[in-house]
């Protein structure tokens, strides 16, 4: 994710002004300014004017391309500081800003699906203690989706007239302390318990749309898919942790344990967060000079913190906007589909227990992490060679969506829990493309209406989820089988994507 630069246009301006160095270069390198430069080493071809001139000589040369890359025309992975000792200047590394920013957001993205899972597993030995029902399981399973479909427009609307920051600060402050009061809950009563996970999702449904938003206002275009890529690999991660944590800690410390160590982390992260961060690089105190120029110089237009609630109409008018919805709730469907089936379908197709299924079940989101940071990537490799925006985004959706329809079109053939583990693994890793396409096309079209138009759409992946998760029961129990449901499910992303390449586009339209 380094920043690119022009050699060739930092060496053509400062040859243009090399004539004028002796009176402004040092009053530039004495400027407090200065404090952060970055620099490429093989860049301007210093080796070889060092054999051809005097040691003054190379000293003025050096102060001029100080002063080149402090004017912000060079930029690096790393930012570096000068400071001045007896025997002359130290240079001392020191990350970019804004991955930072994105380190942050990994973590809360991974926190955020952790505490998720959490209550997957945690459900089994408070199911044991409470004498609750098949059915009653599926009923706590959901109530996390009962706020979350609602909040996740609501949320975006807040981001895009208060900005990210506080909105995500707010939110992980809120569904950790419900994580904190589920258990509390489940030993008052199970209305307790439902509303608490309702309030949950409620307070989560904020996470994606404030994501989003900050990532297009802290990275430039071409880094952009990159930077998505790492904070859902966060995303995924939290999946493999709380699958692996949760049950340690269930029989080690107890039924409080897992709840009490995440809405922990929650607390401490919301800290960091609100100390460190900014809605817009322009408002940070910790940015240097150059890396901002590169952020805004990567950008196609100025993003503001809108003053009104944005235009549902005029968003729901437009087609590329409703190729994204359907994406997002195609995209949905199949994710959840997996989620929630795949231990059932280990057990009641192969006969394989408990145990190994949830292993089944755990191996396919490392995976789709490390796929998902591929794709991005992928794009943003494609678009820095000159292909058209529109272009990548089509591409990367239809990966991650014919992609998985042929995995589980494959899946009915599947005669092993290997040769099956293996199709579904597929399944995910590539579906994970679609962060590259839809997920990314939100800032493309909608840059000033993001936070909402990715509510909308999450809602209606939300609504997708809970009608195939509950579906795939229904028609196991109907057919007695998954092929029929699998089949199904492989149409809708072949269709999908059909819609999807008909009228998405890379194009500002709102």
């Amino acid at each position: 994710m380094a920043a690119i630069t022009n050699s060739s246009t930092s060496h053509d301006l400062c040859s243009s002004t090399r004539k004028s160095i002796p009176s402004s270069c040092h009053s530039l390198a004495s400027s407090p300014h200065l404090n952060f430069v970055s620099f490429r080493k093989t860049k301007l071809g210093f080796e070889s004017k060092k054999l051809e001139w005097s040691r003054g000589r190379k000293e003025e040369w050096r102060k001029w391309s100080v002063k080149c890359t402090a004017e912000g025309i060079d930029g690096g992975m790393f930012v570096r500081r000068k400071s001045r000792e007896e025997d002359g200047i130290v240079v001392v590394r020191s990350i970019p800003e804004r991955y930072k920013v994105v380190s942050l957001l990994a973590c809360v993205m991974c926190l955020c699906n952790a505490d998720r899972v959490v209550m997957s597993v945690a459900i089994v030995p408070l199911a044991a203690k409470h004498g609750w029902s098949s059915s009653f399981l599926g009923i706590v399973q959901s109530s996390f989706l009962w706020g979350y479909i609602f909040s996740s427009v609501i949320g975006g609307a807040l981001v895009d007239r208060y900005g990210g920051k506080r909105v995500l600060a707010w939110g992980v402050m809120l569904w950790s302390f419900a994580t904190l009061l589920t258990p509390l809950a489940a030993n008052h009563s199970t209305m307790a318990l439902l509303a608490v996970r309702a309030f949950f999702g409620l307070a989560e449904g904020v996470a994606l749309p404030s994501m989003s938003t900050l990532l297009s206002r802290w990275f430039p275009n071409t880094e952009r898919a990159t930077a998505f890529g790492i904070s859902m690999a966060g995303f995924h991660i939290g999946n493999v942790i709380g699958l692996l944590i949760t049950p340690i800690m269930l029989s080690t410390i107890g039924i409080f344990g897992p709840f009490l160590l995440f809405s922990s982390i929650g607390l401490l992260w919301a800290m960091t967060w609100t100390y460190r961060v900014t809605d817009d690089p322009l408002e940070s105190n910790f940015i240097s000079r150059s890396e901002l120029r590169l952020i805004q110089a990567g950008k196609s237009a100025s993003l503001k913190k809108s003053n009104k609630f944005p235009p549902l109409g005029l968003i729901l008018s437009k087609l590329p906007s409703w190729a994204i919805i359907f994406a997002n709730a195609t995209n949905n469907w199949g994710y959840f589909v997996l989620l929630s089936w795949m231990p059932v379908y280990f057990k009641s197709v192969y006969n394989v227990n408990l145990k190994h299924a949830a292993w089944f079940s755990a191996v396919p989101w490392a995976t789709m992490a490390i796929s998902g940071y591929l794709a991005g990537t992928a794009s943003d490799f494609l678009i820095n060679a000159g292909y058209p925006t529109t272009f990548v985004r089509k591409l990367m959706q239809t990966i991650g969506f014919i992609g998985p329809a042929v995995a589980l079109i494959c899946l009915n053939y599947a005669n092993t829990p290997t040769v099956a583990a293996t199709l579904l693994t597929a399944a995910l890793s590539l579906s994970s493309f679609s962060q590259a396409g839809f997920m990314l096309n939100i800032q493309d079209i909608a840059p000033q209406y993001a936070g909402i138009l990715h509510g909308i759409s999450n809602s209606a992946g939300t609504l997708a989820a809970i009608i195939s998760t509950i579906g795939t029961g229904y028609f196991v129990q109907w057919l007695g089988s998954f092929q029929a449901f699998l089949t199904i499910t492989a149409c809708l992303y072949v269709l999908t994507t059909v819609f999807w390449n008909l009228f998405a586009t890379g194009d500002q339209v709102l």
